[in-house]
């Protein structure tokens, strides 16, 4: 997997429309998830099949995006790995690798092509390995900060039950 994908990022728009197909900059609403298909990328990783595949499915619009990589979204990782109760080793660890994948800022880490036919979605979704790196990194960091969270609120219940007065009646 290439460690930027800038070549594809124009390369694609090109194709597109060598292929008369109308390019709309923007993406696909993943809150509608069920009506999402994505693309098996790692038996078919060629984006020409995909758009071939939205040809002969009689697709006229091809919905294009690109994501960068900026610096704020491992700042915002750090950050939160400070909020959780992780042991520290693998804090370090963590963080470690975090400030290793800041030399990617600027790097374009996602491509994704989109079109629909009868109300459902066919998506191509390319990332890098890195940057899928940084996305399970900060999965993690948010499973441990939201368990963090929820022994929290359990400690509160706690120390509010203690101040109470209950009727046995």
């Amino acid at each position: 997997m290439k460690t930027n994908l800038d070549t594809l990022k124009t390369e694609i728009p090109q194709y597109l429309h060598s292929k008369g197909l109308a390019v709309f900059q923007g993406f696909v609403n993943e809150l509608h998830e069920q009506k999402l298909v994505f693309w098996d990328i790692d038996h078919e990783p060629d984006y020409r099949m995909f758009v071939e595949c939205a040809v002969n499915a009689g697709a006229h619009l091809i919905v294009f995006n690109h994501r960068r990589f900026q610096r704020r979204m491992v700042d915002d990782a750090l950050e939160n790995l400070e909020d959780t109760d992780l042991p520290r080793e693998d804090q370090r660890a963590m963080e470690r690798r975090l400030k290793e994948l800041r030399s990617y800022e600027d790097f374009t880490c996602a491509i994704e092509l989109a079109f629909e036919i009868q109300g459902r979605f066919y998506v191509y979704d390319l990332r890098t390995e890195w940057y899928e790196e940084l996305l399970d990194l900060m999965e993690q960091i948010d499973s441990a900060a939201s368990v963090g969270d929820l022994d929290d609120d359990d400690d509160d219940d706690e120390d509010n039950e203690e101040g109470r007065y209950f009727s046995r009646n």
